[in-house]
């Protein structure tokens, strides 16, 4: 937070008991940073995408640390699911993106991770009522610091679930080799689900920490897996599980209309942050129960809200 920001002021007292924060403004620009291999990546990055689009300059960050664990969402996740999210409330340009330079599993970490995002002044609203049906299926299999045939049998795993459904599925096989392959040895898979309507939905494993928990096979993962991407499905709605929260702050953010979400069953964290938007922004959703006749599945959510009109305060009107 220090970093991104200019004027911001943290100060911890004696005791290390409580802490006093004073925000400053979002400045942005070319920053690089190195994460507690504690959490992954990820956890950075899901608290960067809210903040990005607001920034002075545009942001550009280097984070180094656990690309892939068992706790936070992955990078590949994030790439798949969150970007084309954020693209559907106006936030893209060129240089929207995020690299995986080096892949570092847990315990030890060594993984570096680009991300770069443009600013914006305002954020469109959206409508995204209709999720669609599912018409291809895609993923990664990696493996670091272990045999590259773990990514094969990952992929053949996943696909003898999936192949009953829907032909149109294409797992890459990610080996890093050397010094982009971390510090650590592991593996793992992160599904995406796309429909129809450009909704994506996903699921993800990753294999245990060396030296912590019992080892599990690669064609046990890729199976769960694949279970996991099917329990997404059927949870349904226009954004998955992970990323319910980003949309509804998304939505908060906008002008000041009407934006409409579909979700799944809300995740506990979600309805959490409804309570907080509500502290914070003094926004109300609208709940709607729906169901659908001819899908079966869980039981959907229709979100309702009008924007608070917030606009970038350091972007300058030209």
């Amino acid at each position: 937070m220090d970093k991104i920001t200019n004027g911001t002021r943290i100060e911890i007292n004696e005791t290390g008991t409580t802490l006093y924060y004073h925000p400053g403004l979002l400045y942005g620009g070319t920053v690089e940073h190195d994460c507690n291999i504690q959490r992954s990546i990820g956890y950075y990055l899901e608290s960067l995408f809210c903040l990005a689009p607001f920034m002075k300059n545009p942001l550009k960050i280097t984070l180094r640390g656990v690309t892939n664990d068992k706790v936070d969402p992955s990078v590949d996740i994030l790439k798949a699911t969150a970007i084309p999210l954020m693209k559907k409330f106006g936030i893209d340009g060129e240089h929207f993106e995020i690299k995986v330079l080096k892949r570092g599993m847990p315990p030890v970490g060594g993984g570096e991770v680009i991300f770069s995002c443009p600013v914006r002044k305002v954020l469109k609203p959206v409508l995204l009522t209709d999720p669609g049906k599912i018409k291809r299926i895609r993923g990664v299999a990696y493996s670091v610091r272990v045999s590259p045939q773990i990514g094969n049998r990952i992929v053949d795993a996943a696909r003898s679930v999936l192949n009953k459904f829907l032909p149109d599925i294409y797992i890459y096989t990610d080996h890093m080799k050397g010094a982009n392959s971390g510090k650590s040895p592991g593996f793992g898979l992160s599904l995406v689900a796309e429909t129809t309507e450009g909704c994506f939905l996903s699921a993800e494993l990753a294999s245990n920490p060396q030296g912590q928990g019992s080892t599990i096979l690669p064609e046990d993962l890729g199976k769960s897996c694949a279970k996991l991407l099917l329990e997404e499905i059927y949870r349904g709605g226009c954004v998955d599980s992970l990323n319910q929260s980003l949309a509804l702050l998304l939505m908060t953010l906008g002008q000041q209309d009407v934006s409409k979400v579909l979700l799944g069953p809300l995740s506990p964290y979600t309805i959490e942050f409804l309570r907080h938007l509500r502290s914070f922004f003094q926004v109300v959703f609208k709940l709607e129960s729906k169901t659908f006749e001819e899908r079966k599945g869980a039981e959907k959510v229709l979100l309702t809200c009008v924007g608070i009109g917030f606009s970038n305060l350091s972007k300058t009107i030209k």
